[in-house]
């Protein structure tokens, strides 16, 4: 039986991982679940798996949640409290579905405890890629992409020699934007960007994907994951989402990755590494996906792509500080305090602010991302100009 954490449990990542592991009885124990304020839910999480430890944001939120705990099941809280569930002494595998830059010290507690990680915080290594993944070298921690374009990849490249590797094709199905001219993308409101075409995900990344941002983050991703130089990473719009990802080899031939669009797919690939297990998912029908449509992303109506491969060239500190711009920028688009366009307006500039900085250790990173973060919040409150 597998032992887990939860890091995320009560978000879109965290509850499709508790679906997954309803549908394979006896092979999984759940250890430990972290969330943020989502008390309810959290504890019902609690009542149904009786884990032996559950964090919560902060200790007003413990305090609620506590009563509503079954008996043997502790509470912890904050930044502590995550990195004591990712480094869980009976804990085998971690799972990763916290948002944003709250993920990168728990990830990095994870594989310093020689912990494997299924990882669906991107900015875990889009920030502090060079630092995870030295560390999982060290200890032998896997990190396991949930992903989905990562996860493809990782299907994609089991069993192939790298040297044979030519470039890493990650898709993009364009948002719900993709037509759109750039004055259109001017008005367009945070109701229209949370209607992804194809994809149901959390609020965040949903903006991330039609900024093209989430594209990007992936690119800087990547480049740590696989180890393979940003020029060797592509992008491409397929708007139909059912090509997940694909491999191109030297020898002119590309292996893709094809499935139905359910991140339930990549969760349970992660969790039952090595091995494949049947799916209770509906099957993937080759027919009904109809013609595959591949198209060049517009890096001039969508900007965010080529920040990210900037920021990539830059190095340093420089992807932390793209990663913290976009993700102050989507948490004003969302409360309706700035325009869709201020988002990638926000993250040039406070690269060139700040993207020159050094980063040697853990430390530097994320005193990057604090100082972009108030550089950000700075500039949106005085109004920056797209």
């Amino acid at each position: 039986m597998k032992r887990l954490t939860i890091l995320g449990s009560t978000g879109s990542i965290g509850t499709q991982t508790i679906d997954v592991i309803a549908s394979r009885p006896g092979e999984f124990r759940v250890v430990a679940l972290a969330a943020g304020r989502n008390v309810t839910r959290l504890a019902e999480q609690a009542r149904a798996l009786r884990p032996e430890l559950v964090v919560v944001s902060d200790e007003h939120a413990a305090r609620a949640l506590t009563p509503e705990l079954p008996a043997g099941t502790r509470v912890a809280f904050g930044r502590d409290g995550l990195v004591e569930a990712a480094r869980h002494p009976e804990v085998d595998l971690v799972v990763c579905g916290l948002v944003g830059a709250l993920g990168i010290e728990p990830a990095y507690a994870a594989v310093d405890a020689g912990k494997d990680v299924a990882l669906a915080n991107k900015e875990a290594l889009v920030a502090a890629g060079e630092f995870v993944m030295a560390r999982a070298r060290a200890t032998g921690a896997l990190i396991l992409p949930v992903d989905s374009e990562h996860n493809a990849l990782h299907q994609c490249l089991r069993g192939e020699n790298p040297a044979e590797i030519k470039a890493l094709w990650l898709t993009a199905s364009g948002g719900p934007f993709r037509e759109f001219s750039r004055e259109a993308l001017a008005r367009v409101t945070p109701e229209q960007a949370l209607k992804h075409p194809t994809w149901v995900m959390g609020p965040k990344i949903t903006i991330d994907s039609a900024t093209l941002m989430n594209k990007g983050l992936e690119v800087i991703e990547a480049r740590w994951l696989f180890d393979v130089g940003p020029e060797r990473i592509r992008v491409v719009v397929h708007p139909g989402s059912v090509v997940h990802s694909l491999v191109e080899f030297v020898d002119g031939s590309f292996k893709a990755q094809l499935g139905v669009t359910d991140m339930r797919h990549p969760i349970q690939y992660a969790l039952t590494y090595p091995h494949r297990v049947p799916s209770t998912l509906a099957p993937f029908d080759l027919v009904a996906a109809g013609p595959l449509r591949f198209a060049a992303p517009d890096t001039e109506r969508f900007p965010c792509l080529a920040l990210a491969y900037e920021a990539l060239a830059h190095g340093g500190a420089a992807p932390a500080v793209v990663n913290a711009a976009n993700e102050i920028a989507v948490a004003a688009f969302l409360a309706g305090r700035t325009g869709f366009l201020d988002i990638p307006a926000t993250i040039r500039e406070v690269l060139k602010r700040h993207g020159a900085a050094a980063a040697t250790t853990l430390d530097d990173i994320l005193a990057a991302d604090r100082l972009a973060r108030k550089t950000s919040a700075d500039l949106l409150a005085s109004g920056v100009k797209s």
